[in-house]
């Protein structure tokens, strides 16, 4: 690289590890946060179980400064498909970290509660159930179930960790110092402490990691982003890793552009318009979720059976859109909300319908260089019915073998709007236009909904793979337009959870 380049970016990765700042340099932009624990810092508690963000073994806890700028915010995430440069400017928390003068309540409880067998998943657990505490006081069974939903356990079975989940908040003590301090340091508050570390490794410099060709820039700004990405359009665009990680732990790819998009504050943000509830691109799914479901309720279920929640606190709306996968589960919903891309090349930036940004299999109309800035939902309407159903063969965390989503507006009996939208049931996520003519100016009935039920075999032709039949695909198509229908009329119970794992 130039000097001049050399004098515009900064190239050391700087992140916190038990109170000190970890310094790399040279280090491989491929290489994954468990790699670099394992292998470099030889901490070896994490665990390598999947290498693709399923089985939880390689958990870890990562914390940044929250919205408010004076506390912590504490997110279990997978180690395993996070490359190493995206924790510049955080704090790691590995379970050797939770250890200070004695164990950690959460790995005291694991013990109390004959909650670990063979070993191997524990570390995994322990800091799910650490990152619960710190961000939920109280949390009922149903939470402790699924903050642990990202984690697998294989011979000790689940009730001794959920009761250890339990257990953990009665031998907490206050807060329970974040932590180990530095030793023989004399901080007062931990946790005011660590916000200004953490403080003092923000940059306003670009990130540029280097290792024999390959190059990690990490812009914090959009004009940055922008330009980046027009230099370098061939780039590979990275926001939460949860898909991008993937290519490197089990298909061997090398990645030698990558363009981070998760220290961009411009698209961090999620906010109401008039007319819109407007999602920056980077926002991770468990940030932009609560105003989603404040306004769609009926999508409460779907966001929650997305992954698990060390994949949502990375994973990003406009990753998953971008991504192009026939199976993204946020696809149909957002497409039956009729939502809008803010695309922007350099400074330049179009709308366009979600409905038309695919073209083919994992192929969008993106030009080089463009990318996907912000995501505009339309705020709800009075009279409307919205909902989203997936099938999987487990109900958490799971890849779907069809999704649907429903958008119905009625004026009495009659239908006079209506969008269907399913994933898993052709090459992209689309609409189910013959479907849709099939219902709207008619009764909302039984007899509409059979007529309706067989004109999906005209808006779709799936395939059979390990995760379904076609056949299999084609009723379940059908049945859940069924269940909406029966669900709109009170005829079925509705909400989160109300027909059971």
């Amino acid at each position: 690289m130039s000097r001049s380049l050399r004098a515009k970016y900064r190239h050391q990765i700087k992140f916190v590890l038990d109170g000190q700042v970890i310094e790399a340099d040279g280090v491989d932009p491929n290489r994954t946060v468990l790699q670099y624990l394992r292998e470099d810092l030889l901490r070896v508690g994490t665990k390598e179980g999947c290498a693709e963000g399923d089985c939880g073994a390689c958990t870890v806890v990562i914390a940044d400064i929250d919205a408010s700028g004076e506390r912590l915010r504490a997110r279990a995430v997978n180690s395993c498909i996070q490359f190493l440069p995206a924790l510049d400017g955080k704090e790691l928390l590995t379970v050797e970290s939770l250890e200070q003068d004695e164990l950690h309540p959460a790995q005291t409880a694991m013990i109390d509660c004959h909650a670990s067998q063979c070993g191997f998943c524990t570390p995994g657990f322990v800091m799910s159930m650490f990152a619960l505490y710190k961000t939920n006081p109280r949390p009922t069974r149903q939470e402790i179930d699924d903050a642990l939903a990202g984690n697998l356990c294989r011979c000790t079975g689940y009730r001794p960790i959920v009761d250890a989940a339990k257990k953990m908040y009665g031998d907490l003590v206050g807060d329970q110092d974040w932590t180990r301090l530095p030793a023989g340091s004399d901080m007062g508050d931990d946790e005011t402490y660590r916000v200004a570390r953490l403080r003092s490794l923000q940059s306003t410099e670009v990130l540029c990691a280097e290792w024999q060709g390959r190059r990690f820039y990490a812009p914090v700004s959009l004009r940055e982003l922008s330009t980046l990405i027009e230099k370098n359009p061939d780039a590979i665009i990275l926001a939460g890793g949860t898909d991008i990680g993937i290519w490197v732990t089990k298909q061997y790819r090398a990645l030698n552009t990558i363009i981070y998009v998760g220290n961009v504050a411009e698209l961090l943000s999620a906010n109401l318009t008039s007319d819109y509830i407007d999602v920056g691109a980077a926002l991770s799914f468990t940030d932009a979720m609560p105003l989603i479901i404040e306004h769609y309720p009926g999508l409460e279920e779907l966001f929650l059976r997305f992954a698990s929640p060390p994949i949502r606190n990375t994973a990003t709306l406009g990753g998953n859109i971008a991504n192009a996968s026939p199976i993204g589960d946020s696809m149909p919903a957002l497409l039956v909300l009729d939502t809008l891309l803010v695309l922007r090349k350099g400074a330049k930036t179009r709308r366009v319908p979600l409905k038309e940004f695919y073209i083919a299999y994992q192929q969008t109309i993106l030009k080089s260089g463009e990318f996907i800035e912000r995501i505009l939902i339309p705020l709800p309407r009075d009279d409307v019915h919205v909902a989203s159903y997936k099938v999987s063969k487990r109900f958490d965390q799971d890849i779907s073998s069809v999704c649907g989503a429903y958008w119905l507006q009625l004026e009495g009996d009659i239908v006079t709007g209506i969008r269907v939208a399913c994933g898993g049931m052709a090459e992209i996520p689309k609409r189910a236009i013959a479907c849709e003519q099939a219902i709207v100016g008619k009764e909302w009935n039984e007899e509409t909904i059979d007529l309706a039920m067989n004109s999906l075999d005209e808006d779709y032709t799936p395939i059979t793979d390990v995760r379904a039949s076609a056949r299999y695909r084609r009723l379940v198509c059908r049945n859940l337009l069924q269940r909406f229908y029966l669900e709109s009329n009170g005829k079925l119970p509705t909400g989160v959870y109300a027909h059971g794992r």
